[in-house]
């Protein structure tokens, strides 16, 4: 009975709260967080790929090693510090401290664009000294996984402008149900830039010894 019931569960219906078959309890798992991380799965399959396509295109006599900017280096340390202001955000909504929330994602946001903005610095930098994709393949993989990259941080700027949007809308403090939304967007605002960091550390990590 336990499994016809799972079975005919609609899951667009669903609260959130899964059956445990097995102690017959109930395992809270909020759509948005579980949507987070299986896109977080796909994401890292996709990243995996090109990396191993990098690797494996890196053994041929035309490759030749990527003249990385030195403003990559700056951008890296921008990109910590936007990981650390939303990891300062998501500590601050658990602590009910709004201001500091508010400060954390605005930080968070602004270094963000900030990073873009030289990636695209970098970019041009790039094109001008004559590192066009069709002139090496390192070059090519440079721009596709930046730019891949960038495209998963400008996702990510939609979903903080709208966190950042509701917070500004006003948060009733005393709505024990819409705190905890706000407070699960903060959260999720933040694994997704830790992992965004972490692939752009490997990313980079990559680009410098091939």
């Amino acid at each position: 009975m336990g499994i016809l019931k799972i079975l005919a569960n609609k899951p667009w219906e669903a609260s959130g709260e899964i059956d445990n078959l097995e102690g017959g309890g109930v395992v809270e798992a909020p759509p948005a967080r579980v949507g987070l991380w299986a896109f977080l799965a796909v994401a890292t399959s996709l990243f995996g790929l090109f990396s191993s396509a990098y690797h494996m295109r890196a053994d041929y006599a035309d490759w030749q090693q990527l003249s990385v900017p030195a403003l990559l280096w700056l951008n890296t340390a921008i990109l910590i510090l936007a990981s650390v202001a939303f990891q300062w955000a998501w500590m601050a909504s658990r602590n009910g401290r709004l201001k500091a929330v508010r400060d954390g994602l605005s930080l968070g946001g602004l270094l963000t664009l900030a990073f873009l903005i030289l990636q695209l610095v970098a970019w041009n930098q790039m094109i001008s000294a004559g590192f066009f994709a069709q002139s090496n393949p390192a070059n090519a993989f440079f721009y596709l996984l930046t730019g891949l990259h960038g495209l998963h941080l400008i996702g990510g700027l939609w979903v903080w402008q709208r966190t950042t949007s509701r917070f500004w809308a006003g948060l009733d403090q005393e709505d024990a149900e819409q705190v905890g939304a706000f407070r699960l967007r903060v959260e999720l605002c933040a694994i997704y830039w830790h992992f965004l960091l972490l692939v752009w550390l490997v990313l980079f990590g990559m680009m410098l010894s091939t």
